[in-house]
Order: structure tokens, then sequence, then C-alpha cells
């Protein structure tokens, strides 16, 4: 679960409110931030499979979300992904 305090700054730096937490650009920064923090959760725990299905899950939709913005808003998955430090 990500603490409050680091989804507010995420939600500040990439929605355009300070309450937008909808946005395709938000959720998938707050994915990103769930993702990194149980990665390293499964470095420490190799035999916890069940919440590994549950990282791919998310993975899988960051991966989805991250297709709909490139696909609809090009210029705002360029930037997106160069503040997240997603692609090369």
């Amino acid at each position: 679960m990500l603490a409050v305090e680091k989804k507010a700054a995420v939600v500040a730096k990439l929605g355009k409110t300070a309450k937008d937490t909808g946005s395709s650009e938000v959720q998938v920064g707050i994915l990103t931030e769930r993702i990194k923090e149980l990665t390293s959760h499964f470095e420490a725990n190799k035999k916890d499979h069940s919440g590994m299905r549950g990282l791919m899950k998310m993975i899988g939709r960051r991966k989805s979300l991250l297709k709909y913005l490139a696909r609809t808003n090009p210029a705002s998955y360029t930037k997106l992904i160069a503040e997240l430090g997603l692609r090369k």
C-alpha cells in the first residue's frame, strides 16, 4: 500500500489538479511507485508467488494505460515516460 504522502506527491507532480487521481498520467505514476516498492519486497522474498501475481497484474495494467495514453495523447505519453524514467 502506498503511503498517503507519497501518493499526494505523485498526484501533485503529474495531476492537473490536487485531487486528480483518475487521469491516466496519475494512475501510471501511482502504479509505478507501487511497482518500485514491491520489487524490493520480491528481492528479499523470492518464494512469494501469489504476491508476484499481483505485481504482474499491476505491470500489465500500467502497460495498457501507457498504450492508451500513447494512442490518445502522444505528447503527454513522451513527457510521462521521460519523467518516470520508464523507457530508454
